[in-house]
């Protein structure tokens, strides 16, 4: 890999679903799921911006790995703009704020987490990476988004979490097949 960033029509693709997946993820997080399991309520434990955010990660891990990470750094602070752009319109502040301020310092974590593993077997990189982001993520957003509310944010924040979790190692194929099937020749245009 070189050290020259891909030109930026090559990091359109993932800047605009980072966009899109931050402002999914924002409308989302504001409706709890409502089903039980057993005697469990979910609404109590989950929302479905829980099931939608963690493609977030994806989007970073699969751009640091295709072109290293100082375009995964600019494909975060593009979402991270566009996002908080969207999110401001379309979400209520606080949660637009508790988004952006989660999302950066998450994030940046992720990349520079998967670039320190990128060495080791193809899944411990995005998965590792994911892991710290997303506890940071967690922590970060539920906190500044719903501490002092009525909602109940530290059961939503541990089933966020949970879910978080499971996303990372459910997406891993979805990593794996990006990056493969991410056709060579458009990698190679990135030294261009």
């Amino acid at each position: 890999m070189t050290n020259a960033l891909p030109r930026a029509g090559l990091l359109l693709p993932p800047m605009l679903a980072m966009g899109l997946v931050i402002l999914a993820a924002n409308i989302l997080v504001q409706y709890p799921i409502q089903a039980t399991v057993g005697s469990i309520d979910l609404a109590q434990w989950l929302t479905y911006g829980a099931i939608s955010y963690p493609i977030a990660f994806l989007v970073t891990d699969a751009t640091n790995r295709l072109f290293g990470p100082e375009a995964a750094r600019r494909v975060v602070y593009v979402g991270f703009a566009v996002g908080v752009a969207l999110s401001l319109a379309f979400a209520p502040t606080r949660i637009a704020i508790a988004s952006g301020t989660a999302f950066l310092v998450a994030h940046l974590l992720d990349v520079f987490v998967f670039d320190r593993l990128r060495s080791l077997a193809w899944w411990k990189a995005p998965f590792v990476s994911s892991l710290f982001g997303s506890a940071v993520d967690t922590a970060l957003f539920f906190s500044i988004a719903f501490a002092g509310t009525a909602v109940p944010w530290v059961s939503l924040g541990v089933g966020d979490f949970f879910v978080k979790l499971a996303m990372a190692t459910l997406l891993l194929p979805a990593f794996r097949a990006v990056v493969a099937l991410y056709p060579k020749r458009l990698r190679a245009v990135e030294a261009a």
